[in-house]
């Protein structure tokens, strides 16, 4: 069922030589630790539960995304300016991660993770019956806040209570959970659109947050390794926060996670616009149907976590960041078979990306790992804020080949910091 956790007592430069291993400071010292194995029913329930999180986080989120030409026409609003439907979202959500690392640790992981999805549900539901485009950008922020309280609580929840030598494979499964939401919200709402508006598509994605929200609930166990702290210690917050850029990796992993999660929703924001014209004139159906390249993300995601177990996460790394670059050179082709090979290859490389860097978060940070958390997610949600937007100015200014040039330089610099993360890990 689980299994107590042997006490060892270690340095902090044999806790920086050793990845596998984390020091845990200026924390309460636990006499036995409880983990959920691999291969025990709880350990199964609580990696389905946190995969149902990251689907309803990620439809919910990424919803839109095919929507935009819509938007675009529907509200007479400029592509960069029909991206705010997302960049809003990410951007506050990006801000709310920081308060939700702190009131996790007071309110608990599981009761924040569903009240976040409850909430952001029902926000996407107002977002159907928005009166006008004003109106839903206020729904998208308040629903990206809201979701805040989802992605840094999730990775603490895994980084605290699952075995360490299966928390590799949990975390694929979590980011395989997210990429099978993104998928699954962006190909809905494109095929709805086609047939009806994008009101009853909207509408369609709140039902499936509802629902994923409830069984997340039913399904996580409670945390074993988690004390509520009592109150609010806005000092030792800063002090958790600063810490974890003591740790040289982190920062080099928070920079990795920007740009490559930049670099992937720049791709799919605007490879609809070039898309829907010619010589392509795609529907918006087929345009959905694109994004079941995240079929390819969800097995990438849980492949890295594995592999990244047996031959090293330093390795796969790098491997992931060249593979999202190839991707983007590809999109250059004409042919549309290209492009959309392309597509999948920047899907693979971007989640092979995050999966890894986002365990290699909870095994390097020295305590106060949901903070660390929060600061990999703040990267990563700004990221895809910032770059997104930013991508649009590309696509004004001359079409996709400078889009591509603008990913191709952001993954140029995620590959050095890659190769940095593991140069300071080896030392």
């Amino acid at each position: 069922m689980s299994r107590v956790a042997q006490k060892q007592e270690l340095t902090v430069s044999e806790a920086s030589s050793r990845p596998e291993l984390t020091l845990v400071e200026n924390e309460p010292k636990l006499e036995a630790r409880q983990f959920l194995v691999r291969g025990t029913p709880a350990y199964k329930r609580a990696t389905i539960a946190l995969f149902l999180s990251g689907f309803a986080t990620f439809s919910l989120l990424y919803c839109v995304q095919p929507l935009m030409p819509i938007f675009s026409e529907d509200f007479g609003v400029t592509p960069a300016a029909s991206s705010l439907s997302l960049s809003l979202s990410t951007g506050f959500l990006a801000f709310a991660i920081f308060c939700a690392a702190a009131v996790s640790e007071s309110l608990g992981r599981r009761s924040l993770m569903f009240i976040s999805l409850l909430g952001a549900a029902l926000c996407t539901l107002a977002c159907a019956i928005a009166p006008n485009w004003q109106t839903l950008l206020v729904f998208r922020a308040l629903e990206g806040f809201l979701l805040g309280g989802v992605p840094a609580v999730a990775m603490t929840y895994l980084a605290e209570e699952i075995d360490p030598r299966g928390l590799g494979g949990a975390m694929g499964l979590y980011i395989a959970g997210n990429a099978f939401g993104g998928m699954a919200g962006r190909v809905v709402t494109g095929t709805i659109a086609e047939f009806f508006t994008w009101r009853p598509a909207l509408a369609a994605v709140g039902v499936l947050g509802l629902t994923a929200a409830t069984g997340f609930l039913l399904l996580l166990p409670p945390s074993r390794n988690f004390t509520p702290r009592k109150g609010f210690d806005v000092a030792f917050h800063i002090r958790a926060w600063a810490g974890h850029f003591r740790n040289p990796a982190l920062p080099l992993l928070f920079v990795i996670d920007f740009l490559v999660m930049g670099s992937f929703v720049t791709v799919y924001n605007y490879a609809g616009f070039r898309l829907v014209a010619d010589p392509y004139d795609l529907s918006q159906t087929e345009l959905g149907l694109i994004f079941t390249a995240y079929l390819f993300g969800i097995v990438a995601s849980w492949l890295a976590g594995l592999l990244g177990d047996r031959i090293g996460h330093f390795v796969v790394l790098p491997a992931g960041v060249l593979l999202a670059a190839l991707g983007a050179a590809i999109t250059l082709a004409t042919p549309l078979p290209l492009v959309i090979l392309g597509i999948v290859l920047v899907t693979i490389g971007f989640f092979v990306t995050h999966s890894v860097a986002s365990a290699l978060v909870g095994r390097l940070a020295r305590g106060a790992k949901g903070h660390a958390s929060s600061l990999y997610l703040l990267a990563y949600y700004l990221g895809s804020s910032i770059a997104g937007s930013v991508g649009g100015y590309f696509w004004l200014a001359d079409g996709w080949s400078a889009v591509v040039t603008f990913i191709l330089t952001m993954l140029a610099i995620c590959l050095v910091a890659a190769l940095g993360v593991a140069r300071l890990a080896r030392r």
